[in-house]
């Protein structure tokens, strides 16, 4: 269930059910309550209003305290089960129009006989629900009114819930119609749809009946079903689903043995040498399906009896089915549907594992853990009391099914066409759920009954077989005929646990959990023939990674003269190879391709295609892996495409290497406490890390004293040299002064200092500032800034004219804690996070990427947009931690859509120090101080109340364009990576819609140094001054360093216009600088001289105004820019040019 399916579901319903009943309920209650539409408080009396509290009111206080973490979760849980909870006023059209239905099938006329094959007596346009494959089929068939018509499901049991809506109606075949012998070769269900479709050629002509469609239950093509709708503006309000069914009894259970042969092979293979049935093979899927038919008016009664047993049943139930339609696990074949939810908790009561006096929530928690620790694949279980003696047993059950769940009958496994792998899924998301609803710092609620899991937000990977027909040869590459045969021909699921298993064996320890797409229930006009099986969409399989495991490019297998060595040579054909390893052993291994951390990341595409390939017999071709799609967006590299890793990593190692220099440096006059780095880079976060360069001194002129590069002015801007910046504090002492402008002195000399002795020491490049030093060190820049601990004290004080000493904060000194303390412990704290999970550098690039290409990079920056990637990999609740660049990204699209921002802080749970106490404080310090609080407020271990790094940005308007862009991207995104009939272009969503501005700025490519960067590089490039090859680790000139003319170009114009628009750019090469002007900058104001900057006097009578001159500003965008600035666009027409 979407978190706004309700809503959708709702306004679909006729009015007076939404305004209607609740003032109603009022009315009759308490006429004071509603007074103009409002409600007002009620008055009670004294004695009404210090009564004591009754024993219901006590027991309901007593169960919110020990059951739920606080009374919110109990009100949370009341509110969703209301909501999902047919209205009466629904529950009457339902009654209404079945009514109807039932009346029109008593009307049914009766047919001659005919054979069975002969379709001649449809006539309207009618189709047979049913591929006829084979299309010879023994037997007699005529039309007659059906016997019952009957209410089944969980309408009458009271578990129907919101949204989709549908209702079953049984109708029984008349016992004429069939044969006992019907259950061979397909004879019963071809007769079935038929009676379908005879049912539906009636229909047709009455006006009661809406739209009518067929459809499958749960995808089985055995069980073709009639869905009917109500006619007019109900129409989508809810389905009526008509089941044809054979009468009671009229089939011998024993005859659907999972053991037993009902498909002979002569008839379906049409070769005619007919077998005894003993050497037949059995058809387990085949007998459950029409068993299936057999039985639901005893699964009915059964559930009633228990039902009636347990006041919460239908509320359990309810909870149940929503945890399930949010894992997408209660649709499409073998799907772990309402029904099978309402078995397991029957079953749990009738085992007495349960209690009938438990509450709902309750009963989806002992739900969710029979579940997370019963695996059924081993061990089924039975509702069986005392099943007769043709009943099979568990493990004759075993022998035929993945999966075991039998009913009370004794006959019929519920779980028959679920695969291990789904299961296996439903076990992970329980065990999952528990384990989040035991932690209090978790909202359970709301992740996980309002969060929904789609695959592609859930798999680490997920890749698509595209053209099922493929699998027809699969299976006869396979040697599966007995199955297809068992499976009516459908070869989708046919080949879909022998695929599974395969993929399972072969990945092995790579993947955590293995998962599969359920395929939709097809739904078609009556008019139509039934699909072909290569009709439905894509099989889509998800891989949860193990991220220890999973980029291993070998494959080691055992030692050649073990047994096992055969197998494996088996499993992995001519990849498999012997090799001698540096313990001495020799083995059968796999090598795969791989050099970077990016390619390594898709080792599990290139063993996947080769096993469906070698085993499977389907081609490359057909598999569409999506895993990676996204990282060309943040590729750097030509000859080796990376993301990031490895380049990250030389500046990690390079600054590791002076860190250490620094230490060992002898002949300071304070000796340094320590060495910290303050950089994106050195946290695996900055989106294009900085890349050792060799300068092409031709290209450069030179400085005359320091002899240094500088930039030409007639060859296009130099490549953009990123400083990377290392905190250097030196120990404290009673020699440093407490004035402000001597202790800038004296760091300004510990520059000088330091860049002399890393020169003479270490042959480094320097050049000091009073503000930082810079170091060039193979081919990067480092700009290492000396800081003193007290020094943000001095910059808070001050002394007032009467000599007294005041403090007081301010935001100079704000900004050089932030720079010298914060953020140098932030980079060392997500520096350790990349160490734990080493996607979380790259879901950082990706969602830093995103930011700067949708224009956003000065409202989310680099620090907040960490510590929001931070949150998913450390509260990834409902999830599990990100497991590749892709998800993470996706899932951090979700976080900024969807988190309320106005009603929540996000805690970012740094190094686990916060405990469930500091939850609570910071929550409740929150709300208390909301209105002063920053916009989006961030929580970490350091910084509970304050959030000081959203303190300047967002702003309001800011954030809801940030959530409303994050929420179409996604809405872009995910439909596209997952629909083969869309264009793939991912970079769809990196590109900002600039319509909303209104004056387009655009600039020269060829004077922006990072052009390469941009989401769509031109075809043209420019020299920027370096060369290929290796990089010198010592000497040469010092180039200009941070040196982008337009980050110096765009601080100009927001100095001089700030007051009239603000401005948007893109950092990462982007040659467009978008200007929005502020809704109240054209308000005319009185003249006064001291504010004539950029406006224009304009008289009125009397009174004179002045307004912005745009002419003037543009043409000031243009002489500002000069060299820089191709050309200036004014896009909207609000203001007269």
């Amino acid at each position: 269930m979407k978190a706004t399916a309700e809503e959708q579901i709702e306004q679909s319903e006729s009015f007076h059910d939404e305004e209607d009943e609740g003032p109603t309920r009022a009315k009759r209650g308490k006429p004071e309550v509603v007074q103009d539409g409002f409600l007002r408080p009620v008055k009670l009396s004294r004695g009404e209003l210090y009564k004591p509290p009754t024993a219901d009111e006590l027991n309901q206080l007593k169960e919110a305290e020990s059951l739920f973490h606080c009374s919110l979760l109990k009100m949370q849980m009341e509110e969703l089960l209301k909501e999902v909870a047919l209205s009466e006023h629904r529950k009457q059209l339902i009654d209404s129009f079945i009514q109807n239905v039932t009346e029109q099938l008593q009307t049914v006329p009766q047919t001659p006989e005919v054979e069975l094959s002969d379709l001649s007596w449809l006539s309207g346009g009618v189709k047979v629900p049913f591929v006829l494959v084979p299309k010879a089929a023994k037997g007699k068939f005529h039309m007659a009114p059906p016997i019952s018509v009957t209410i089944m499901g969980s309408y009458p049991l009271g578990t129907c819930t919101k949204p989709g809506i549908s209702v079953d109606l049984a109708v029984a075949i008349p016992a004429d119609v069939l044969h006992p012998k019907d259950a061979l070769n397909q004879r019963y269900p071809r007769k079935r749809a038929l009676y379908l479709a005879g049912l539906a050629q009636h229909l047709a002509a009455s006006p009661a009946i809406g739209a009518m469609r067929y459809s499958c239950l749960h995808g089985n093509r055995l069980r073709p079903l009639l869905l009917l709708s109500p006619p007019g503006k109900d129409s989508s309000s809810f389905t009526l689903r008509l089941h044809a069914c054979p009468p009671p009894g009229f089939f011998k259970p024993s005859r659907f043995h999972p053991q037993r042969n009902n498909i002979r092979t002569d008839w379906y293979t049409g070769l005619g040498s007919s077998q005894p049935e003993t050497s037949e093979p059995p058809t387990p899927h085949y007998n459950s399906s029409v068993l299936g038919d057999m039985l639901p008016r005893a699964h009915l009664q059964f559930l009633t009896a228990v039902s009636s047993q347990c006041t919460a049943f239908a509320e359990g139930v309810a909870l149940l089915k929503v945890w399930l339609r949010q894992r997408e696990l209660d649709q499409g074949a073998g799907c772990f549907s309402g029904f099978l939810g309402s078995m397991l908790l029957a079953y749990l009561l009738s085992s007495h594992r349960v209690s009938n006096t438990m509450t709902a929530y309750q009963l989806l928690r002992n739900s969710l853990h029979f579940l997370a620790l019963t695996d059924l694949t081993e061990n089924g279980i039975t509702l069986a009391k005392g099943p007769d003696s043709t009943a099979p047993s568990l493990a004759e059950f075993h022998t035929a099914f993945q999966v075991v769940f039998v009913d009370p009958s004794g006959h019929l496994n519920m779980c028959a066409d679920m695969t291990a792998c789904t299961y296996k899924q439903v076990q992970h998301e329980a065990s999952l759920s528990l384990q989040f609803w035991d932690d209090p710092t978790v909202d359970g609620f709301h992740a996980l009954l309002m969060t929904p899991k789609p695959m592609i937000r859930t798999s680490d990977h997920v890749f698509q077989l595209c053209e099922l027909v493929k699998l027809q040869s699969c299976c006869k590459k396979l040697n599966l005929l007995s199955e297809l045969m068992d499976h009516s021909g459908n070869y989708v699921l046919t080949a879909l646990p022998f695929i599974l298993s395969l993929l399972q064996r072969g990945l092995g320890q790579r993947v955590r959990l293995l998962t599969h797409s359920l395929t939709p229930d097809p739904e078609w006009p009556v008019e139509s023939e039934a699909p072909k099986h290569k009709a439905q969409p894509p099989l889509s399989f998800g891989l949860l990674l193990n991220p220890e495991q999973a980029a291993s490019v070998l494959e080691r297998g055992p030692p050649a003269d073990s047994p096992k060595a055969e197998e494996f040579r088996q499993l992995w054909g001519s990849r498999s190879e012997l090799r001698r390893f540096q313990d001495g052993a020799i083995t059968e291994a796999v090598v795969w391709e791989g050099e970077t951390t990016c390619q390594k990341r898709l080792v599990p595409r290139q063993l996947i295609t080769h096993l469906l390939q070698l085993h499977a017999d389907i081609p490359e071709s057909c598999v569409r892996y999506i895993g990676g799609m996204l990282d060309d967006v943040i590729k750097v590299g030509r000859e080796v495409c990376s993301t990031g890793e490895e380049e990250s990593l030389k500046v990690v190692q390079s600054y590791d290497d002076l860190s250490r220099k620094l230490w060992r440096l002898k002949g300071l006059p304070l000796s340094i406490t320590s060495v910290q780095g303050a950089h994106p880079a050195l946290r695996y976060t900055q989106v294009f890390p900085p890349v050792p360069l060799k300068l092409d001194y031709s290209f450069f002129d030179r400085e005359q004293l320091s002899r240094s590069l500088v930039p030409q002015e007639v060859k296009p801007c130099p490549v953009y040299i990123t400083p990377v910046k290392v905190i250097c504090h030196m120990e404290g002492s009673g020699k440093w002064p407490h004035d402000r402008v001597a202790i800038r002195h004296i760091k300004a000399a510990f520059h000088i200092s330091l860049g002399e002795l890393l020169t003479q020491h270490h042959r480094y490049p320097c050049q000091p500032s009073p503000t930082h030093l810079d170091v060039w060190k193979d081919g990067l820049a480092f700009r290492i800034q000396v800081a003193y601990h007290r020094e943000p004290q001095v910059l808070r004080e001050s002394v007032s004219p009467e000599g007294l000493l005041i403090v007081r904060d301010n935001e100079e000194a704000q900004a050089l804690e932030m720079a010298t303390m914060h953020r140098p412990l932030l980079t060392s704290t997500l520096h350790g996070l990349q160490q734990l999970h080493p996607c979380f550098g790259a879901v950082c690039r990706l969602a830093k990427r995103w930011l700067g290409a949708q224009l956003f990079s000065d409202d989310i920056t680099e620090d907040t947009a960490d510590l929001l990637v931070a949150s998913l990999f450390l509260q990834p609740a409902p999830f599990t931690p990100p497991g590749s660049p892709q998800v993470g990204f996706l899932r951090f699209l979700h976080l900024l859509s969807s988190f309320d921002w106005r009603n929540n802080p996000l805690v970012v749970n740094l190094n686990s120090q916060l405990t469930a106490a500091d939850y609570t404080e910071i929550k409740n310090d929150f709300i208390a101080s909301r209105e002063s609080l920053p916009v989006m407020f961030m929580a970490t271990p350091n910084d509970k109340k304050l959030s000081i790094w959203t303190k300047q940005a967002p702003s309001v308007q800011m954030l809801q364009r940030v959530v409303m862009v994050a929420a179409e991207s996604m809405k872009i995104l995910e439909p596209q990576l997952m629909d083969t009939s869309q264009i793939q272009d991912v970079r769809v969503a990196m590109r900002p819609p600039l319509d909303a501005y209104d004056v387009l700025i655009h600039l020269s490519p060829k004077q922006v140094p990072l052009l390469g960067q941009a989401v769509d590089p031109p075809h043209a490039t420019f020299s920027r001054g370096i060369l290929a090859g290796s990089v010198a680790n010592t000497g040469g000139a010092l180039p200009v360093i941070d040196f982008n003319p337009v980050t110096h170009y765009l601080a100009e114009i927001r100095d001089a216009f700030r007051d009239l628009a603000l401005f948007f750019y893109d950092p990462y090469g982007g040659t467009v600088i978008a200007v929005l002007w502020k809704p109240k900058a054209f308000s005319p104001l009185p003249f006064k001289t001291s504010q004539m900057v950029a406006r224009r006097v304009e008289v009125n009578g009397e009174e004179v105004h002045t307004v912005p001159n745009v002419e003037a500003i543009l043409e000031d965008f243009r002489v500002m820019g000069q060299g820089l600035v191709k050309s200036v666009e004014p896009r909207t027409e609000r203001w007269v040019v």
